[in-house]
């Protein structure tokens, strides 16, 4: 006999200063889906428990619990999931594959280096770190990349969609990992147009 499923609010597992795990709320709080928030100290190991590990074998928030025997991972399929079938989520097929490469874009190019030398700097306080210099490089070659896209356009895939909620994230905290946003005034009035939307918030300042 297949289990009962019961249906309950969605539950996040996630930390308030993380970027991924940000911007998963987000999404939650433009579209009004009730949802329980429970707080995960990843620097304390809470992640790494059994029980945790028993929901999500890799260890990392964000989470998302759908049901009692439902649990989703990884930030951006956890966006693709609650966006579907609304307005965050394109109904045209080149537009669905737009917000794709930039979901793409943000986890290859763009958060391992922006929201890397965040936390090497603002969680682990090593300014000195010998990797810091190539991830602030690389963090200003995918902000370039952004800047050369928004200085034509107000969003990256037509209109408001989760592609934008993936990249405002960490770009709207890249300066606590030491990035200058002085020379991309396109990205910054993108983030202010990010900032404008209905149930966009700021993430928590790591301190």
């Amino acid at each position: 006999m297949m289990p009962t499923t019961t249906r309950v609010p969605h539950r996040v597992f996630g930390t308030s200063t993380s970027g991924n795990c940000h911007k998963v709320r987000l999404v939650l709080d433009i579209l009004g889906i009730p949802y329980r928030w429970h707080e995960i100290e990843i620097m304390r190991g809470e992640s790494r428990t059994p029980e945790y590990l028993a929901m999500n074998p890799n260890g990392q928030v964000p989470l998302l619990q759908i049901d009692d025997h439902t649990w989703l991972p990884e930030s951006n399929a956890i966006l693709c999931y609650l966006a579907d079938g609304t307005r965050l989520w394109p109904g045209d097929r080149l537009q669905r594959a737009r917000v794709l490469q930039w979901l793409f874009f943000e986890q290859n190019a763009h958060e391992p280096h922006i929201a890397g030398a965040r936390f090497t700097r603002a969680f682990l306080k090593q300014p000195e770190h010998p990797r810091l210099p190539v991830m602030i490089q690389r963090g200003y070659q995918a902000l370039a990349v952004m800047e050369q896209h928004l200085a034509r356009a107000p969003y990256f895939a037509g209109e408001f969609s989760i592609a934008d909620i993936a990249l405002f994230a960490y770009t709207h905290r890249a300066d606590e990992g030491g990035f200058d946003l002085a020379a991309y005034p396109a990205v910054r009035a993108w983030l202010e147009r990010c900032l404008a939307q209905p149930g966009v918030s700021e993430m928590p300042m790591s301190h």
